[in-house]
C-alpha cells in the first residue's frame, strides 16, 4: 500500500517562499501519476502540479512561473518549491499518487488521485 507524507508548510508572508516536500513509501509501481493538489474549501479541490507517468509536468495556470515539482526517485521523495506566493495560494496542500492514470493536464490527473497524505498548512498573509 502506498503512502504519503507530506511536510513543509507553514506560515509565510506574501511574496515568500515555501518548499513542501513528500516522503513516498510502498511503491512497486514503476509507472504512475504523482502530484499536489489543494483544498481549497471543504468541497473544492484544485490541481496544482503534476508528473505523469511518461514524466510530463503540468501546472495549473494559478501557480505556473512560481511553483516549480521535481521528483527525486532515489529517495522516494516529491518537492513542490512555491515563490511568490500569494494570499490565494492559502490551502491544506496534499501530495496525491494513482498508478491507474493516463494523463495530466494543468496539473490534475485523470483519473484523479487515489493516495494522499494527511496534507501541510500553507497560509500566506497579505
Amino acid at each position: 500500500v502506498v503512502q504519503l507524507e507530506e511536510s513543509g508548510g507553514g506560515s509565510v508572508q506574501a511574496g515568500g517562499s515555501l518548499t513542501l516536500s513528500c516522503a513516498v513509501s510502498g511503491n512497486s509501481y514503476s509507472r504512475y501519476c504523482i502530484g499536489w493538489f489543494r483544498q481549497v474549501s471543504e468541497n473544492e479541490r484544485e490541481g496544482v502540479a503534476a508528473i505523469d507517468r511518461d514524466g510530463s509536468i503540468s501546472y495549473a495556470d494559478s501557480v505556473r512561473g512560481r511553483f516549480t515539482i521535481s521528483q527525486d526517485k532515489a529517495k522516494n521523495t516529491l518537492s513542490l518549491q512555491m515563490n511568490s506566493l500569494k494570499a490565494e495560494d492559502t490551502a491544506m496542500y496534499y501530495c496525491g499518487w494513482e498508478a491507474g492514470c493516463t494523463s495530466c493536464s494543468d496539473g490534475y490527473c485523470y483519473p484523479t488521485f487515489g493516495y494522499w497524505g494527511q496534507g501541510t498548512q500553507v497560509t500566506v498573509s497579505s
